[in-house]
């Protein structure tokens, strides 16, 4: 009859494998420590300290007394800055017209963004495809441009006197040179002409990053599935509508999520293309917390419209999940 060995787990095996297992853990842990040490250090608590301010009359060029300088000179005033975005001031009217330049710029960025780049990307993926990558190439180099030099280019091309768009209007014989940027009175459907200004050059360096997450997500697309739509006899209208656009709404929402909190917290090509003029009409909400926090020195003040800011951004990413969302994946 023959022996039947029944092989024993190997004590030695099993410290081998816990000794695998501590150096796992040990590496996991030595890589997670420094970054969570960042994340506590340079997000949590500045992000907590602004809340706090936000609830004290607080500026760094008053010596409060107490922890870190509030209190005495900086006094607890709780509720009040909120309280004072209502009131009839000139901050709260400055603040009021940043809420609305901000959702107005945000609301128009977003539409015009998606009406760009998804046309534009089933134009690029349907070309050849030795040329389809300088295609790719070209309409993302402005998204790595240094966001400075972008506003710097379109002021050039919005100045009244020397500037290209002006320019090629006296060109062609149309209206007179007009100041694009600094006209408190021009105004189109209701929008400052300055805000279009500068929406027309935010949409010009932006639109090649969502372009590239669209002709990604067009390819991964199963050619099955258009193939299917062909043989039902679907023209391209039909296919777009019934087939790609359905199948693109994961991505979709990533983009408009993406789009939006961007959109919210412009402040570079403000600041160097209009400074928030003419008469605070393109002064958004970032700008606003930053002229009221080292201009100012009202840092309590800035401290609330930056949670302000939060609420709102967390409030529009919450609707946009809500409305985008799919629970299918293909």
């Amino acid at each position: 009859m023959a022996n039947l060995a029944i092989p024993l787990k190997s004590k030695t095996n099993t410290k081998t494998g816990r000794g695998m297992r501590a150096g796992e853990n040990g590496f996991v842990i030595g890589t997670m420590t420094p970054l969570m040490a960042y994340m506590i250090f340079f997000a949590l608590l500045p992000m907590v300290w602004a809340f706090v301010l936000g609830f004290f009359d607080y500026s760094p060029a008053r010596a409060g007394i107490g922890f870190l300088g509030l209190g005495g000179a900086n006094p607890f005033i709780g509720l009040g800055n909120y309280k004072a975005m209502f009131a009839n001031s000139e901050p709260a009217r400055v603040f009021r017209m940043a809420v609305g330049n901000t959702f107005l710029f945000a609301f128009l960025v977003l539409p015009l963004n998606l009406i760009i780049t998804l046309p534009l990307a089933i134009l690029v993926e349907s070309v050849n495809s030795r040329i389809k990558g300088l295609f790719r190439a070209i309409y993302f180099l402005p998204t790595i441009s240094s966001s400075v030099a972008v506003a710097i280019m379109w002021n050039f091309i919005y100045n009244p006197q020397q500037g290209l768009l002006n320019s090629l209007i006296k060109s062609i014989g149309l209206t007179p040179p007009h100041a694009w940027l600094t006209d408190p009175n021009a105004f189109v459907l209701g929008v400052p002409l300055a805000m279009i200004a500068v929406i027309i050059a935010y949409l010009w360096q932006d639109f090649g990053y969502n372009l590239v997450i669209f002709m990604a997500a067009l390819q991964g697309i199963p050619g099955e599935i258009r193939d299917a739509a062909r043989v039902d006899g679907a023209n391209v209208w039909q296919e777009f509508w019934q087939i790609t656009l359905p199948l693109l709404q994961p991505t979709t929402l990533l983009i408009c999520v993406m789009t939006m909190l961007s959109s919210f917290q412009v402040f570079v090509i403000f600041q160097v293309m209009t400074n928030g003029g003419p008469s605070n009409q393109t002064t958004p909400l970032v700008m606003s917390i930053y002229l009221n926090a080292f201009k100012y020195q009202n840092m309590g003040w800035a401290a609330a419209i930056s949670f302000v800011l939060f609420l709102i951004i967390l409030a529009v990413t919450a609707i946009q999940f809500r409305l985008l969302r799919t629970d299918w994946e293909y």
